[in-house]
Order: C-alpha cells, then sequence, then structure tokens
C-alpha cells in the first residue's frame, strides 16, 4: 500500500499535504524545525532532523514508505542531498516538488550571484542600506560590513551577528504595496535575495523594480540530477504513475 514521506516547509509542500489527505493518502509531513510555530498540516507530522543520509533511508525503511517527495525550499541544498542518496539505498522513487526560479525582467537591476560569500562581498565598500531577505541562518557572511541592514524573519532572533538591524517579524506572502513601504521607510538603497521562486516573497522584486534598486539575486545551488514537477497537480499524477497497485 502507498505510503508517502513529504519532506515539507514550503507553500507547496503545505498544498501537497492537502491533495494527500483530501485523496485519502497516507503520508507523513516532515518539518526540519526551523521555525518555532511550524504551520499546521492535515496529515500526521514529524519535526527534526533524521541524521543524514543513513538516518533518513533508515525511516524511509521503517516506516514502510513507498515514496518519498522532497518539497523543501530550494536552497535547502544539504537535505535535498541527502534525500537523492537515501531514496535510492531505501529502494523508493523520489519526486522533487519545486517552484519555478524568478527571471529578471525588462527594468530590473540584477547581479546574479553563485553564494552568500560573494553576496556580501557584491555591496558597495560605502555605507548602504541593504535589505538582506535570505533569511537568519547566513548572517555572519555579512558581519563586519559597514552597511545598516534590514531583515524580515518569521521568528525573532536571539541574536544578530550584525551591529546595525533592523529586524522585521512577519509571515508572508506580502504585497508589492506593503514591500514598497517597507523599503522606502527604512530607505533601502540594494535588496539581497535568494532565488526561491513563487509568488509569496515576489513582491519584494517588483518593489524594487518600481523604487529603482540594485538586487544581487543568489542563484539555486547545484543538484544532482532529479525528477521535478512545479505544481502538487503533478506529483499526484506522479503517484498514481509510480504506485504498485494504485494510489
Amino acid at each position: 500500500m502507498t505510503r508517502i514521506l513529504l519532506l515539507g516547509g514550503t507553500s507547496e509542500a503545505s498544498a501537497m499535504a492537502r491533495l494527500l489527505a483530501q485523496a485519502g493518502i497516507r503520508a507523513q509531513f516532515s518539518y526540519a524545525g526551523r521555525t518555532a510555530a511550524p504551520v499546521a498540516q492535515p496529515l500526521p507530522t514529524r519535526i527534526g532532523g533524521f541524521g543524514g543520509i543513513d538516518g533518513l533511508a533508515q525511516h524511509l525503511r521503517q516506516g514502510g514508505f513507498t515514496h518519498l517527495i522532497d518539497a523543501t525550499h530550494p536552497f535547502a541544498a544539504q537535505i535535498s542531498g541527502n534525500a537523492v542518496r537515501a531514496a535510492d539505498m531505501a529502494g523508493v522513487p523520489l519526486l522533487v516538488l519545486q517552484r519555478p526560479a524568478w527571471q529578471a525582467g525588462e527594468g530590473d537591476d540584477w547581479t546574479h550571484i553563485a553564494d552568500i560569500t560573494q553576496a556580501a562581498q557584491a555591496l558597495p565598500p560605502q555605507r548602504a542600506h541593504v535589505f538582506l531577505a535570505i533569511g537568519k541562518q547566513n548572517l555572519t557572511a555579512f558581519a563586519g560590513l559597514p552597511h545598516r541592514f534590514l531583515l524580515r524573519l518569521v521568528d525573532r532572533p536571539d541574536s544578530l551577528p550584525l551591529p546595525d538591524a533592523r529586524v522585521v517579524i512577519a509571515r508572508g506572502p506580502f504585497t508589492v504595496a506593503d514591500d514598497t513601504r517597507l523599503m522606502r521607510d527604512h530607505g533601502i538603497t540594494h535588496l539581497v535575495a535568494k532565488n526561491a521562486g513563487g509568488t509569496g516573497a515576489e513582491a519584494k522584486l517588483t518593489a524594487a523594480r518600481d523604487l529603482g534598486l540594485r538586487v544581487i539575486m543568489i542563484d539555486r545551488p547545484a543538484m544532482p540530477e532529479r525528477h521535478v514537477v512545479q505544481r502538487p497537480e503533478l506529483a499526484m499524477a506522479w503517484l498514481h504513475q509510480t504506485a504498485p497497485r494504485g494510489v
């Protein structure tokens, strides 16, 4: 009988969880545990890591999972890489559910950067007001720079490595009007963002274009070849196609 392990944390994962629950398909939703109050899901939910590749493979085998769906953030490279190897070890098919990347359009001023370190180096040497829209995991790369930073986070951090930072606590999706007002009120001159894709956090890019701001865009990490779909409905079709006796 089909049983799905759904690695989540994105809006696509939540949409996938709803489809699985509505269809009555046995599944478990897995959160990494990086937010204090994760969104409730209509599936049995676990929170925390697996203990690396071997731990994830063991969880798949012991839990009787027949399929693994990776719907984590496009920058969750470690768990996504582990999922590829663990699925192979456990002998279960893997599908990646991932939103398409953002593309620069007319009027955008984007500089594409490979990683966090290069993003910090791409900022100007003189003081700037930077909207650092990268979460709270990789802030140390920007420590020691002369800039004032604006951070928008889901949870208030215990501490920050940035001496001159303003923190806004909010959960998306966000509107263009709100992000325009936010960046204008804080005098933002530069936006640093990860190319997460999707619509929930896209408003800041439109606002940056309207305000004529420079965007330093961190490209997605390179990953092994995987089967990727961009919509939960396509993931459901894949399940029906790969289930040994139907879903």
